[in-house]
């Protein structure tokens, strides 16, 4: 090998690689210096593609090299919280992204933050702040993964002072099922005793349903409570087994009570539609001022925010459904209506045409009545005048008779006067 093909394999090297190839393939002794030269080729080759290629796996969705993390870092990163300042939610104006009444929101916000769900249950149990020591959620969510079909559900079930369980659940779509729904939660959590516990360590069960409807039309409230009561004198039969009802579209029949405890402010709060609105609340309100603040959060997390619309349009499907169905029920009792209305119209018709044949049958009778009177009585009258012919023949027998007796007795009388004259 001569100084000049060494030398060109080294620029080969840098240069193009199947030049480089060519060039030690031909060179006559095929040393280990030519294998080495390859070997330095490749070294530099990857080297230098290396960020390009990352770069480019960066678009790959899914791709564990994204941004140049590896896939341990990347779920690392993902589990970290998004970092917000406290005062971000204070610039935010108009429209709220994603209203509260959203119940994967709801359930996210209960979770992320224990403050806000502990100042909520506090209002609707009527509780103080000390009151409650330690909360428990028995059924979190892993905050932006997906939800299935059998977890579509989202309520909220949590112990306080490890000695009540109350179980909180937004629900915005009126299915017409929520009095037994909320009647099986309450049942299904007050059945919580352990394995060798006594019914007297059943802990209290209260289920809390916040509904974007009013569940008795007839009797609207704000904020109902119900338990079971003696039907006469109205006396408590237990405490353990409550159900409660926040009617967020009753605000205005909120009683002092239920502003004394904020219980109002917190419907306000899941009703709100703007920034502004949920801002001059969190300036009353140290609990909803921390709600506002993690809603602020969670509403920049991209996966939560993906979560929350993806329930929006569920909530929007189911409501399209519901309301075709609604409006298919409707043409349906509008055409049994119709189909009612039209079989009264013929039944009235069949009883007219009844009522007029019982007339034409009354009158066919009657004209039988007459005709047969009219028989009777030309029958009558043929006899009568049969009789009268009878009489006349007597009566012309009799007068004969009486003609034959004046003349047999004329004809004495004569031969009478006949012998007085000779006498």
């Amino acid at each position: 090998m001569t100084e000049i093909d060494i030398f060109d394999i080294l620029i080969s090297a840098f240069g193009n690689p199947l030049k480089a190839t060519y060039a030690a393939v031909r060179c006559r002794y095929h040393n280990h210096f030519c294998y080495m030269v390859l070997v330095i080729r490749l070294f530099f080759f990857g080297w230098i593609v290396r960020k390009p290629f990352r770069n480019f796996v960066a678009f790959v969705p899914g791709s564990s090299h994204r941004e140049g993390r590896s896939m341990k870092q990347k779920r690392k990163d993902d589990a970290q919280p998004t970092v917000t300042a406290v005062w971000d939610y204070r610039n935010a104006t108009g429209p709220v992204a994603i209203r509260m009444t959203n119940d994967y929101l709801f359930k996210v916000l209960l979770q992320k933050n224990e403050k806000v769900l502990h100042g909520l249950i506090c209002s609707l149990l009527h509780l103080k702040q000390e009151e409650i020591r330690d909360i428990k959620i028995q059924n979190p969510i892993i905050p932006g993964d997906s939800i299935s079909e059998k977890d579509i559900i989202l309520d909220m079930k949590v112990i306080f002072n490890n000695a009540v369980i109350v179980d909180l659940e937004m629900q915005v779509v009126n299915e017409h099922n929520w009095t037994d729904r909320s009647l099986y939660y309450a049942c299904r959590n007050y059945t919580n005793l352990e394995g060798g516990e006594v019914y007297e360590q059943t802990m209290p069960s209260v289920q809390i349903g916040l509904l974007n409807f009013t569940l008795f039309e007839e009797h609207p409230g704000f904020y109902t409570k119900f338990k079971l009561l003696e039907e006469t004198k109205h006396y408590p039969y237990t405490d353990k087994l409550q159900i409660r009802v926040l009617d967020l579209t009753q605000i205005h029949l909120a009683t002092e009570e239920d502003r004394a405890y904020n219980i109002d402010e917190w419907a306000m709060l899941f009703k709100a539609q703007t920034w502004e609105e949920i801002k001059m609340l969190a300036s009353k309100n140290q609990e909803i001022d921390e709600a506002a603040t993690t809603i602020y959060q969670i509403s920049e997390d991209e996966r939560i925010r993906q979560q929350c619309e993806a329930r929006e349009d569920y909530i929007r499907r189911q409501n399209g459904m519901r309301r075709r169905l609604e409006k298919a029920e409707t043409i349906a009792a509008e055409e049994k209506e119709k189909t009612a209305k039209a079989e009264a119209i013929a039944a009235e018709e069949r009883a007219k045409t009844a009522k007029a044949e019982a007339i034409a049958a009354e009158e066919k009778e009657k004209t039988a009545k007459a005709e047969a009177i009219a028989a009777e009585e030309r029958a009558k009258k043929e006899k009568a005048e049969e009789r009268a012919a009878k009489a006349e023949e007597r009566a012309a027998e009799a007068t004969t008779q009486l003609a034959e007796k004046d003349a047999v007795i004329e004809a004495l009388m004569n031969e009478m006067q006949k012998l007085q004259n000779r006498g």
